[in-house]
């Protein structure tokens, strides 16, 4: 177990083990953030889905109303007109084989991959890179297009990707602490709406089991969702 520093065992002390409605989670975990830089508010869904059956797996991204609070860096792989389409939206670095063996000498400094269908041949190698970061493209996750102007302006405005872990849970980035209560209301109960909509049919008995939200530096605190 991780040995927890004195500020956050103090801040433990003033959760409750009983989930608390969202707007007054938020209104605890801002009071949480009195660390010298913006901390990230991310929530955290445990799921009660078979991560091991593939009718049960949940992935999918989001706009959230109000954005994560921060510019992701977006690279793209395309070709032609879809590179300039890329690069007119905004794209970071846009390339083909030139940007995959980059990408394979260790450079991974951005927050988002997008591809075109004929540029999977290239990416796929890269599998091993990409996947264990979660930035491998993929069609189910609008990642993998010939849209590319409208995906990398979707992840400019703060699009968040997602996907169950090994446990069947779902983290993502919900804003920053700095927002106001209001906003970060908001684009937490859009996240959790948007997962209630993508239950599963296989999925049995409850569904959303636990929902917390928390800083990067602070515990969670249970929702009542």
């Amino acid at each position: 177990m991780p040995k927890h520093s004195k500020r956050y065992r103090a801040l433990s002390g003033k959760v409750k083990d009983d989930p608390i409605a969202l707007a007054d989670a938020v209104t605890l975990v801002k009071s949480f953030a009195t660390l010298k830089f913006d901390e990230t508010v991310e929530i955290h869904l445990r799921l009660g889905i078979d991560p091991k059956q593939a009718d049960q797996l949940i992935r999918g991204t989001i706009v959230l109303p109000h954005g994560i609070g921060r510019t992701q860096r977006v690279v793209v792989f395309a070709k032609g007109d879809k590179a300039e389409e890329a690069r007119a939206a905004g794209a970071d670095e846009v390339g083909a084989e030139e940007l995959a063996q980059k990408i394979k000498d260790g450079w991974t400094e951005f927050d988002a991959c997008v591809a075109t269908p004929d540029m999977m041949g290239v990416v796929g190698p890269l599998g091993r890179v990409l996947g264990p970061r979660g930035l491998m493209p993929s069609p189910k996750a609008g990642s993998v297009t010939m849209d590319v102007g409208k995906v990398v302006g979707e992840y400019k405005a703060g699009k968040v990707e997602f996907r169950n872990d090994n446990s069947g849970n779902v983290h993502a980035v919900v804003g920053r602490a700095s927002f106001e209560p209001e906003k970060l209301v908001e684009n937490i109960q859009a996240f959790i709406d948007h997962i209630l909509g993508m239950k599963p049919n296989a999925v049995k008995g409850t569904y959303l089991r636990g929902v917390s939200i928390c800083t990067t530096m602070s515990p969670g605190v249970p929702v009542a969702a």
